[in-house]
């Protein structure tokens, strides 16, 4: 019943979103439902992929997802993701918490952060400068272009390297990384962000799970209802999502991100003493 519950509301959050199931996910797993952290991620992984992927293919109808991204950041994220794995099981149960935690408080900074200056110019920057008496002045080149592709494709590797391998690691979808990553690097629009995101995590959590076979000992007696509910609860949460603007969006995100991250992160600490 408890895993029921929890699953509504998580799958909520990442249907709604984009991501934090997993920044969620773990913690229950682990607090509430007495799993061991190294089983909590595994757990994890399947909850929040299975999820993602059910939200990500609602989404890719209604044209909200950049399929080209999501790719890109699959394909380096993969084999990044198998490295995580392989290292995590190998850190201490605080210890890996602990950097869950930081890596939560830092990514909702960064989102308030540039949220409050605005958007800067950088390779997504398409404005377009005005000449005098109004007039466009064309200053926009081929090369300029090229330039441009090729910083957002280098933004594309460093991001899906750097989520995937996180994702392997602290078993989570890496979608509490994914959206402020597209949002900040990549400058895309946040309703955008949150289906882009949805499929990213899908795809990483896959890769997660398959690296984990050979030591995989999910309770599926938990596992298995959590995602049933998971799964309604993304299809509700997209919903609500769909109706509220980029702005809010974008202060819920950086809101549970603080909230999550300040909690593990007090009982992480109090763990290492």
């Amino acid at each position: 019943m408890l895993a029921t519950v929890l699953g509504l509301v998580i799958g909520a959050v990442i249907g709604g979103l984009g991501g934090g199931g997993g920044v969620l996910t773990v913690p229950a797993l682990v607090y509430l439902l007495g799993e061991t952290a190294g089983d909590a991620t595994t757990s994890s992984v399947v909850i929040v992929g299975v999820t993602a992927a059910v939200g990500a293919l609602a989404r890719i109808r209604s044209g909200g997802v950049d399929l080209r991204t999501a790719a890109g950041f699959g394909v380096v994220g993969i084999p990044a993701a198998y490295l995580g794995t392989l290292l995590g099981h190998r850190v201490a149960q605080p210890v890996l918490l602990l950097a869950f935690a930081v890596l939560t408080l830092a990514a909702a900074g960064a989102l308030l952060l540039d949220g409050r200056h605005g958007a800067p110019a950088g390779c997504g920057d398409t404005s377009v400068p005005v000449g005098p008496g109004g007039a466009v002045t064309t200053v926009a080149t081929r090369t300029g272009t090229e330039v441009r592709h090729i910083g957002s494709l280098a933004w594309v590797v460093a991001c899906g390297v750097a989520i995937g391998f996180l994702t392997g690691f602290l078993g989570v979808g890496g979608g509490f990384l994914v959206v402020p990553a597209l949002v900040i690097a990549l400058r895309m629009p946040m309703p955008r962000a949150v289906g882009t995101s949805l499929l990213i995590i899908a795809v990483n959590s896959a890769a997660s799970f398959v690296s984990r076979l050979e030591v995989a000992h999910p309770d599926w007696r938990v596992v298995a209802p959590f995602t049933v509910a998971a799964v309604a609860g993304a299809l509700i949460g997209k919903r609500v999502g769909d109706r509220m603007s980029a702005a809010t969006l974008t202060t819920c995100f950086a809101a549970l991100l603080l909230l999550i991250g300040s909690a593990v992160g007090v009982q992480s600490v109090l763990a290492l003493r």
